[in-house]
């Protein structure tokens, strides 16, 4: 254990004793959400970020602890293990110093160096590295037999022994390292036969490329790794050469005769061979790594962004999922997001029948009483829009443009179809961009992040690492907004501390079975839904319109007697408590604390007390585009208009101003002082003014300026 935790402080700087707890609760199957919500006196108050890191460092640390006890096993077998060795190997605090140390010992493909020892050089390259023997030729004249036809073939043969001995040695091994990560070039050259293709018109910025390696941008070194792995470019890393040759000499050669001639050709071809090409291919994989975790870091912001995204609450929506040639399709929705009605009109080309389609909608939003509409922002969405507002409803009716982003993903799935099993994929997409409006966070998890398109890259970072990160995120907002658990999906449940797809199916089941959860107790009741599971995911889940208020609000069932004590001792009830500041300001909370409840624990309860089940997001707002802006030709430098932020890079933030075509503000342009993170200045859906600075039709490409 006392490992671990040096190994999480000297990674996060972190109270040991903070440390030693979350390890202690995490080995408890407890949840991030439930330990950053509710065991704050444990952890120190640590938030969901720091829990992060200390699960990513314990896991860094179980995985090198796994690596070692592998590596002896082997060491073991091979019966080369001493006490030296098993102590710098226990001593060994990352992967990389480890792998060093147990190179020499791996059993390797046949190389030049094991065929020499089989034809018996080894102690020919000994006698080399001594430094002071003389008359070479005549020595490895003895070692001339069999597979060994002359005195060159010895000496070649014993070179190649010592070039591995050379390539073996950490402390040269940890010097190139050095080189490369402070002054490694990458650099590129088009594949000729290649340079014309139009797939790799995109890249031809990396035709001929080069910059240095520690400095290079993310999205830069993941554009060029693309481009190589598409096979367009050819990617190289190089140092100075004759630098690192000559540290290595220097760290070796101790004389001046015939064996530091050979041990000079011997490190020429460690260097060339063996050195450089695994040792550049490391650094370029850090390099890699780094730039993953940059773009992972991104796309988890955004996704973060996303899925706590306004709704529009509980409202009755009529969504459209816009068409030119195959139609609109429009669906109506209840408050609960359930499909009442759907139907195809054909306003645009070729049927052009917009009077009907105005009637069609009309009359459906008094049938269904409609209270907001969804429109889809794919092909046809400007068209569609500014017909719905040309129609005069009875009632007043907000319009709202919808992302339909993973909409088709979602339409064709398993979960879809298990939703609608009667509807095509047609159908099933409007009700998503519909849902989107009502509530994003409920029907975005439904969707493989993935598929949602908000990051950079997000194809060629490592997958385990982005699904990771991205499961993480969507846990974390789900629980940070809570769960009606009378009205999720099986899909939203999943996301909920503690409970998982399997328990999610039970709960979805046993609500068809017997139907509305009464209270909180009663999920006890699900199937397989034991103490644990209920410990760490009852105080998510919320219970609307509950005997006990209690139910609906982020108060934990096992802090229930607290509040009822805070009543009692107030003459009062537990739902006079409710909302009423007044009262709530009278409770002395240290009249409260115990060994297990403290201050956090206690200022929470009253904070949500105020206000129980309130939404951390912000309420849905009505956006509209510039109407003359219809396409890229309508731009023109020097314009102002009104835009939505739909991704977000480290290189700046893609903008929709209501064309095919996104705009880039580039970094530089988002601000008149130096922008260190996009995030700081912009936030995904975040509704701006742009100002156009440039206009490429021929590349389709919009530059922009954030306007203040």
């Amino acid at each position: 254990m006392n490992q671990l935790l040096n190994f999480i402080k000297l990674h996060t700087q972190l109270q040991e004793s903070s440390i030693k707890n979350t390890v202690e609760l995490l080995n408890e199957d407890c949840t991030i959400p439930f330990i950053s919500r509710y065991r704050k006196e444990r952890t120190g108050n640590l938030d969901e970020v720091q829990i992060g890191d200390i699960v990513k460092y314990k896991e860094q640390f179980e995985a090198l602890e796994k690596r070692k006890a592998s590596i002896l096993k082997a060491l073991e077998e091979q019966a080369v293990l001493t006490e030296e060795i098993k102590q710098k190997i226990k001593e060994t605090q990352d992967l990389t110093t480890l792998e060093d140390i147990y190179l020499p010992f791996k059993k390797s493909r046949k190389t030049k160096a094991e065929t020499a020892r089989k034809n018996g050089l080894e102690p020919l390259a000994k006698i080399i590295m001594s430094q002071n023997a003389n008359d070479l030729e005549s020595i490895a004249y003895k070692y001339v037999k069999e597979e060994v036809s002359s005195v060159e073939d010895a000496l070649e043969g014993a070179r190649h022994i010592i070039a591995e001995w050379v390539n073996e040695r950490t402390d040269i091994r940890n010097n190139i390292r050095h080189q490369l990560e402070r002054f490694a070039i990458i650099s590129t050259k088009v594949v000729k036969a290649k340079a014309q293709d139009e797939n790799a018109q995109k890249f031809r910025d990396y035709f001929d490329w080069s910059e240095s390696l520690s400095k290079i941008p993310s999205h830069r070194l993941l554009a060029i790794l693309r481009a190589e792995h598409e096979g367009f470019i050819k990617v190289k890393i190089e140092i100075d050469d004759d630098k690192a040759l000559s540290n290595i000499e220097d760290r070796i050669i101790r004389s001046n005769n015939d064996c530091s001639e050979q041990i000079q050709l011997a490190i020429h071809d460690a260097y060339k061979r063996l050195l450089l090409p695994s040792l550049s291919n490391e650094a370029l994989q850090i390099a890699k790594d780094k730039a993953d975790e940059s773009a992972i870091n991104v796309f988890a912001k955004n996704l973060k962004q996303l899925l706590l995204g306004s709704p529009i609450g509980e409202k009755r929506v009529l969504a459209i999922d816009p068409g030119f040639r195959t139609g609109c399709k429009v669906v109506c929705l209840d408050a609960q997001g359930q499909l009442k009605y759907n139907e195809t009109i054909y306003p645009h080309p070729p049927k052009s029948d917009a009077i009907g389609a105005m009637k069609k909608i009309s009359s459906l939003a008094d049938a269904y009483k409609i209270e907001a509409i969804a429109i889809g922002n794919g092909t046809a969405s400007r068209e569609t829009e500014a017909l719905i507002r040309k129609i005069h409803f009875k009632n007043d009716i907000q319009v709202f443009v919808v992302s339909e982003a993973g909409a088709s993903i979602y339409s064709a799935s398993k979960i879809a179809r298990e939703e609608f099993p009667n509807y095509d994929v047609t159908v099933r997409g409007s009700v998503s961009i519909g849902r989107r409006l009502q509530d994003p966070l409920a029907e975005l998890v439904k969707i493989d992040a993935k598929s949602i398109g908000v990051g950079q890259y997000q194809h060629d970072v490592d997958q385990t690492k982005l699904q990771k990160s991205l499961d993480v995120v969507v846990e974390n907002c789900v629980n940070a907004v809570g769960v009606n658990i009378n009205t999720a999906s099986k899909s939203l449940l999943s996301y909920v501390s503690g409970i998982g797809p399997k328990l999610a199916e039970n709960i979805f089941e046993y609500r068809n079975e017997h139907g509305a959860f009464s209270s909180r107790d009663a999920i006890k009741k699900v199937p397989r839904l034991g103490d644990k599971a209920f410990e760490q995911g009852a105080a998510f889940l919320r219970i609307k319109e509950a005997k006990n208020p209690l139910d609906d609000s982020s108060v934990h069932p096992e802090s229930y007697a607290i509040v009822e004590n805070m009543a009692k001792d107030l003459g009062k009830t537990v739902q006079d408590l409710i909302g009423n500041s007044t009262l709530l300001q009278k409770i002395d909370l240290k009249k409260y604390c115990t060994t297990s409840v403290g201050m956090p624990t206690l200022q929470d309860i009253v904070k949500e007390l105020e206000k129980p089940g309130l939404d951390i997001r912000e309420q849905a707002k009505v956006f509209t585009f510039n109407q003359n802006i219809k396409t890229i030709n309508d731009l023109r430098e020097g314009q102002l208009l009104p835009g939505i932020v739909n991704n977000i890079t480290n290189f700046g933030c893609f903008v929709d101003v209501g064309i095919k075509e996104s705009g880039l503000i580039h970094v530089s342009n988002l601000s008149d002082t130096f922008v260190k993170d996009v995030n700081e200045h912009v936030s995904l859906h975040q509704q701006i003014i742009v100002k156009v600075l440039e206009v490429d039709i021929p590349r389709k490409r919009i530059q922009l300026k954030l306007h203040t």
